[in-house]
């Protein structure tokens, strides 16, 4: 019996403001608009990915000094003071106890999975709360600074780790096999089914998560930042092209409407894994 919710985390936009801005905002970059609208945009408009191509800027940056090197030192350094959306330090052990209340026997994780820089959020102070963390990385030349993309993930890259956590992929004997996830598993052998699934996100790169985990049967929801007037309208198509289950504001403090959501989401799935195993008591 699969007694085991997942709670599955964008970051950028979605737990805390763009990480990557903030990273060249404080490293001296006054025109961030210019950065991803211009220097961005360029590569986008000649087919690059986009999140290559911001990782390819950003070591352009380092290598032309247009900012202090880029090292790993820096973005560690980062991670640790950037701010957070309210609320959101509190919101996984209010989240695990609504699990509990539920079911007792439910077990609640939390994953994040982030087309932003690893180095980055695997340093925030809500790290720890997350049974594994996947993200874009950097490789490092022998100066220290960034030289390479090291790991993209973008867009269906996302839904790659969704089928991590479901096979239950996870942790650091999981890391340098990344063909495992091809794996073929009987019913029995999965150990959180995606209809056990809560992925919260915000942005373009998560779409295919959003739909998978809608269509399999579990919670997609889409959150904005009410000070990002210029992203309600991509927020609301979310809704409107049917991907996702609700549409609310990235505050995590205990009344918000997005906490209450996620508390109702989460003691759903728990009081749905009490009744199928037969040790519901309500």
């Amino acid at each position: 019996m699969h007694e085991t919710i997942a709670v599955v985390f964008d970051f950028d936009d979605t737990l805390a403001p763009d990480s990557t801005s903030g990273y060249l905002s404080q490293a001296g970059i006054t025109d961030l608009s210019s950065f991803w609208k211009k220097d961005v945009a360029s590569l986008t408009e000649d087919d690059w990915d986009p999140v290559p191509a911001y990782l390819y800027k950003m070591i352009e940056l380092s290598l032309t000094g247009r900012v202090p090197k880029i090292t790993k030192d820096s973005l560690i350094e980062w991670g640790k003071r950037l701010p957070l959306h309210e609320g959101v330090p509190g919101v996984f052990a209010r989240l695990k106890n609504v699990a509990k209340d539920a079911n007792p026997r439910a077990n609640l994780e939390f994953y994040l999975i982030s087309s932003g820089i690893g180095d980055i959020v695997r340093n925030t102070p809500i790290a720890n709360e997350f049974t594994d963390i996947w993200a874009s990385e950097f490789a490092y030349g022998a100066d220290g600074g960034i030289c390479f993309p090291k790991k993209i993930v973008s867009f269906t890259d996302k839904t790659r780790y969704l089928f991590h956590i479901q096979k239950g992929l996870v942790g650091p004997q999981a890391r340098g096999k990344p063909f495992d996830v091809n794996k073929k598993l009987k019913p029995e052998q999965i150990r959180i089914p995606i209809n056990h699934m809560i992925f919260v996100g915000d942005g373009y790169t998560d779409i295919p998560c959003f739909s998978l985990v809608k269509k399999d049967g579990g919670v997609s929801i889409a959150v904005f930042d009410k000070t990002l007037g210029e992203k309600w309208g991509s927020a609301y198509q979310f809704v409107h092209d049917g991907r996702v289950s609700n549409l609310l504001s990235a505050n995590y403090s205990e009344q918000s409407d997005l906490s209450i959501f996620l508390s109702m989401a989460v003691e759903n799935l728990a009081t749905d894994i009490a009744i199928s195993s037969g040790t519901y008591q309500g």
